[in-house]
């Protein structure tokens, strides 16, 4: 079992070795957000010059959420390609297949997310050793979390053009209902009642916790939530995995998500 996982988080993280360019271009968004976005609804924001550093929290979930989502898209191209049926009659159990690709996912979101966190300074977000050792606790959880949601995705899919596009649909709004980019405390009551149900708003939350102090949501309910949400996502995920290469059993057929 562990040497299945083990093969197939090395084999994922050798192709996000070789695209080296993911890496570049995937700091670009996190910083537009932070420095463009950030400074223009600062100025306006009742925070003021502190309002950089309360969503660098949400920026770094963003850059982690969808480096993760865009790792398991792998799942849908070597899906149509054929190669995922070789991956599946090799001689590895299935549940390793997806607990591999979960793991491979994390490890590329929290790399991502290193790579955004010495920009916290610059934002005004303090980086002390304790906090500092608290946040990449939470960032951990955070990037097994949502990579757990896009293999749980992804493994339902056929096709590398319509994944994206439903991928988008659904992680967007679970983003900007995350409280990401600005203080949950005072948004309306019905964003409050809809981020209980975010499993984005728990990640950032726990993260904005670790780093500034400011919770939301009692940690423990946050790590409780993160975990059960892993858990849940996974076990969807191998039950997917466990059916093979039905389409029917898929449910592309069903919900028109074949080319």
């Amino acid at each position: 079992m562990m040497r299945g996982i083990y093969a197939v988080v090395v084999l994922d993280l050798k192709r996000f070795w070789l695209d080296k360019t993911r890496l570049v271009t995937g700091l670009l968004q996190p910083l537009l957000y932070l420095f463009v976005l950030g400074a223009g609804l600062g100025s306006s924001s009742q925070l003021g010059a502190k309002y950089q550093g309360f969503i660098f929290p949400g920026v770094l979930g963003l850059s982690m959420l969808f480096t993760a989502t865009f790792a398991a898209i792998s799942i849908v191209f070597d899906r149509q390609i054929g190669f995922f049926k070789a991956v599946l009659v090799a001689p590895v159990p299935r549940p390793a297949i997806a607990l591999g690709k979960i793991v491979a996912g994390g490890i590329q979101a929290a790399v991502q997310g290193l790579i955004v966190l010495p920009f916290a300074p610059l934002a005004g977000a303090p980086l002390g050793v304790w906090s500092v050792v608290e946040l990449l606790g939470a960032m951990a959880l955070a990037s097994l979390t949502f990579s757990a949601i896009g293999v749980a995705f992804a493994s339902r899919f056929t096709s590398v053009t319509v994944f994206p596009i439903v991928s988008n649909a659904v992680l967007l709004p679970m983003f900007f209902l995350s409280g990401a980019l600005y203080p949950l405390t005072s948004a309306p009551t019905w964003m409050q009642v809809a981020a209980h149900a975010d499993p984005v708003a728990y990640a950032v939350d726990l993260m904005r916790g670790a780093l500034l102090g400011e919770f939301f949501f009692s940690p423990w309910l946050s790590v409780a939530v993160l975990a059960g949400v892993i858990a849940a996502l996974t076990g969807s995920a191998v039950k997917v995995f466990n059916r093979g290469e039905d389409d029917s059993s898929l449910g592309a057929s069903r919900f028109n998500w074949k080319r």
